[in-house]
């Protein structure tokens, strides 16, 4: 699924960019080349963190300070490339499957997509960015097609705009996070029974601040929800048990230089509780929707970098469980350590899916 808030002024075909995902905690960035016989090459990537608070809830809080990181970033990854993908938070963004006449095209389809926008959007159209993607024929009605629309306020779009340009970097593609990680998916979906058709698979995004839930039936998206549970929750746990800051128990977390004690005091009660909210918000979907079951879970985020969480998650549900890996099927560039690439995938799930766009057609 793609859809992109588009950037009238660049036009250019098949241009390098790199993926950029501006997450609560860090500035991602992957650069993907193509290695031959249909394989991806992981070039470089970076993941440098933000101050405290110049993200919140997906909002860019302090543009000046998350422009500084991004520069950081960019030269740290050692690359040319200037043009990136980023991604708006799913929150920030509308979406409704709509249906049009397939007889239409071109601009007598883009004026019966804005008329029916009028109708669901919220927001004067002079105040919304709004893109599109036919979907393909209706199942219940043949003369027509579904559309799914998309919107989201230009200041939205325009405070991560700003944020690149002020980088020295150039926006080449905005897309919508919960997107960009089934575009990542793709890579990872051949793991699963069937590549993942006829599956009901429950892709969960572990951020700073909460869970992100996309479910796809058959490789579709059914369902996207936020649930208010994130990797915060055990760094305030860190600062509390260890009287630490949360910078200093972030940093501690990643040295590995915590005390002895932090396994069975903190990460042990932190690897349950997420485990239970999982179920939770699983058992919501399955109570809310015409989906019963859940056939395979999928970790991915900064918050599920813990040996072992995917045994107890798949304990706690009852469900196959995996920690995502979008590289695992890639060739791996000669900057790079297989090592700790491995370590930090979870975390550069959606990171993976913008960089990707690179190769679309």
């Amino acid at each position: 699924m793609q859809l992109n808030f588009n950037l009238d002024w660049l036009t250019a075909k098949s241009l390098p960019i790199i993926g950029l995902d501006i997450s609560t905690t860090a500035i991602k960035l992957v650069e993907l080349s193509d290695a031959g016989k249909g394989m991806l090459r992981v070039e470089r990537y970076v993941i440098e963190p933000l101050p405290k608070d110049a993200v919140t809830d997906g909002n860019i809080a302090n543009l000046d300070q998350v422009a500084d990181t991004l520069r950081t970033a960019w030269k740290a990854l050692g690359t040319r490339i200037k043009y990136v993908a980023l991604a708006l938070p799913s929150s920030a963004v509308i979406t409704k499957k709509i249906l049009a006449p397939a007889s239409l095209k071109g601009i007598d389809l883009e004026n019966q997509v804005e008329a029916e926008a009028n109708q669901v959007i919220p927001f004067s159209m002079d105040e919304v960015n709004l893109d599109f993607q036919v979907l393909g024929p209706s199942p219940s009605s043949p003369d027509d097609v579904q559309i799914l629309l998309a919107a989201a306020r230009k200041e939205k779009v325009e405070d991560r705009v700003a944020v690149v340009e002020a980088a020295g970097l150039k926006a080449f593609i905005m897309d919508v996070e919960s997107y960009a990680a089934q575009t990542a998916y793709e890579q990872i979906a051949d793991q699963l029974p069937n590549s993942g058709a006829g599956q009901t698979v429950a892709i969960i995004d572990v951020g700073a601040q909460n869970m992100h839930i996309n479910i796809l039936n058959n490789n579709e998206s059914v369902y996207l929800r936020e649930h208010g549970f994130g990797g915060n929750q055990l760094n305030n746990e860190i600062s509390r048990r260890f009287g630490m800051s949360s910078e200093e128990a972030e940093s501690a977390k990643r040295k590995g230089t915590l005390p002895e004690s932090y396994g069975t005091e903190v990460l042990q009660p932190y690897t349950e509780t997420l485990a239970m909210e999982i179920a939770r918000a699983l058992q919501l979907f399955t109570t809310s929707t015409q989906y019963q079951t859940v056939d395979h879970i999928l970790l991915a985020g900064g918050g599920v970098m813990i040996p072992g969480i995917d045994d107890v998650v798949a304990k706690r549900t009852g469900t196959p469980t995996l920690v995502i890996n979008p590289f695992a099927n890639m060739a791996v560039g000669t900057h790079i350590r297989p090592q700790a690439l491995t370590a930090d995938a979870p975390s550069l799930f959606v990171a993976c899916g913008l960089a990707m766009r690179r190769f679309d057609s």
